[in-house]
């Protein structure tokens, strides 16, 4: 009789030990799959994520394509298909900056901007089809006015001399122009030739200059006269006269070169000073040919 109730005892023993194990099974189970539910949905939005930084890069890739006519797009400003392009940029824009605000991505957002893009890339190029279109056509009528103008050109050759005798005065008039000056520099000298900051101990003023390349001025001998105005307004030195504009013009100091076309720096001219300087602004002017070169204003310390 003692032997039921101990196998009683061990059954339950077996049962409870047997349901404790089914429970934890359970629970493992339960904690396993939540684990599973928590990596896949982290998964999804690394996805979604990629997706949509992908989509930012080819919406990057159209918008840097139709920087590369928005040029041409003014011709297009009445175009409805303009419009649409813009608009269709703009709710793309929106989206990306609404998903990048976003801490969970949806597919459904997802997918909104990826219509969006698609429909961005068949506005681009429909739009680039008609700014080639319209090329295409400015070519033709260029082409047309080009013959026209060759025509009109073999009935007018007396006008067409005409044209080329104005043309050949205009560049005489000018040629002197193209003999630029660069760099001007007014330097007050001591006896020994090194600059002197007080202006009042001056023994020489040095002007210096840089003549760039030009190849349209003629070559051959170029004088060039330098004017250095004292902050009184008086002329400093007397160097002669030269002509300009129909009259003569006094000068502080003048120059020959030989210019051949080429760069020539450190060009310089030189006034002995023989009269007492003050401090203050000093003005340069350079002729050349009847025109004035340059005029650049100078202040002098003591």
């Amino acid at each position: 009789m003692e032997k039921k109730p101990k196998l009683l005892w061990v059954a339950i023993g077996l049962v409870a030990l047997l349901v404790i194990a089914v429970l934890f099974s359970v629970f493992q189970l339960t904690s396993l799959k939540s684990e599973v539910d928590s990596v896949r949905a982290e998964n999804e939005q690394l996805q979604l994520t990629n997706d949509q930084l992908q989509l930012a890069n080819e919406y990057e890739a159209i918008n840097s394509q139709f920087a590369q006519y928005e040029n041409q797009a003014v011709q297009m400003q009445g175009d409805t298909l303009l419009a649409k392009y813009t608009a269709a940029k703009n709710k793309v824009e929106q989206l990306l900056q609404e998903l990048n605000s976003e801490k969970v991505k949806s597919q459904k957002r997802i997918s909104e901007l990826q219509n969006q893009i698609s429909t961005l890339r068949g506005l681009l190029r429909h739009y680039i089809a008609q700014v080639d279109s319209l090329g295409r056509e400015n070519a033709g009528l260029k082409a047309e006015n080009e013959e026209i103008k060759n025509k009109n050109l073999q009935l007018s050759s007396q006008a067409r001399e005409l044209s080329r005798k104005n043309e050949t005065l205009s560049e005489r008039m000018t040629l002197a122009e193209k003999l630029n000056v660069t760099g001007v520099q007014l330097t007050p000298l001591k006896k020994n030739g090194k600059k002197e900051k007080n202006v009042t101990k001056a023994k020489q003023l040095m002007v210096t200059f840089t003549i760039p390349q030009n190849n349209s001025t003629p070559v051959g001998s170029k004088t060039i006269y330098l004017r250095i105005t004292s902050p009184e307004g008086s002329l400093l030195g007397d160097a002669g006269t030269f002509p300009f504009e129909g009259g003569n013009v006094p000068c502080t100091a003048k120059k020959t070169i030989e210019y051949s076309g080429e760069e020539m720096p450190g060009v310089t001219l030189y006034w002995d000073v023989n009269t007492a300087l003050t401090p203050g602004d000093y003005t340069v002017e350079l002729f050349a040919d009847n025109f004035r070169l340059v005029t650049r204003h100078f202040t002098l310390k003591k």
